[in-house]
């Protein structure tokens, strides 16, 4: 007898109840898209709430995996995102915007080893295990962006990044949501 089993784990910011917008190619954030309440943070002029979300099924027998289907999306969170509209640049618009991108990123590195692992009757376990270390590296890279590029001040970091990242989404288009 066949059994199935549905997991949805959800992103790491816990917003399942705030609306959200999912990555797509060719869309743009604005900054209409920030309708968070802004905060007063040190020098903060704006902030990026997304995440990786993700479900999965599975159908198995009472001895091995006989087939699965998974959905992984980047989220933007736009209630949880926010910005200083008296302070907005472009440059920090831009800025914001790869983070959403580098989210992206991720999740395409997520779908791309699911795709690339040999699933058991533990799928429930190994799918949040490759959740975990995906989120942790994803966090490592946002920290690595905001310090490099002085959280957007430094012009010519900032645009190494948005080319690095732009060049490794391209390599990865084939994960593309």
């Amino acid at each position: 007898m066949y059994k199935l089993l549905l997991a949805i784990v959800l992103s790491v910011f816990m917003f399942q109840d705030n609306p959200t917008m999912s990555w797509r190619h060719g869309y743009r954030l604005q900054w209409s898209d920030f309708e968070g309440a802004p905060e007063r943070l040190n020098n903060v002029v704006a902030v990026t709430a997304s995440g990786i979300s993700f479900s999965f099924s599975s159908k198995t027998s009472e001895t091995k995996l006989l087939d699965y289907n998974f959905t992984v999306k980047a989220d933007f969170y736009p209630q949880e995102s926010w910005c200083l509209k008296d302070r907005v640049t472009a440059n920090i618009l831009n800025h914001e915007r790869l983070h959403f991108d580098i989210t992206e990123l991720y999740a395409r590195k997520f779908r791309q080893r699911i795709k690339n692992t040999t699933f058991t009757l533990n799928i429930s376990r190994q799918m949040e295990q490759l959740h975990d270390a995906i989120n942790e590296e994803l966090e490592i890279m946002q920290n690595a962006y905001d310090a490099e590029t002085k959280h957007s001040q430094n012009i010519e970091k900032q645009k190494e990044w948005q080319a690095k990242i732009i060049l490794q989404l391209n390599n990865l288009a084939y994960y593309g949501s």
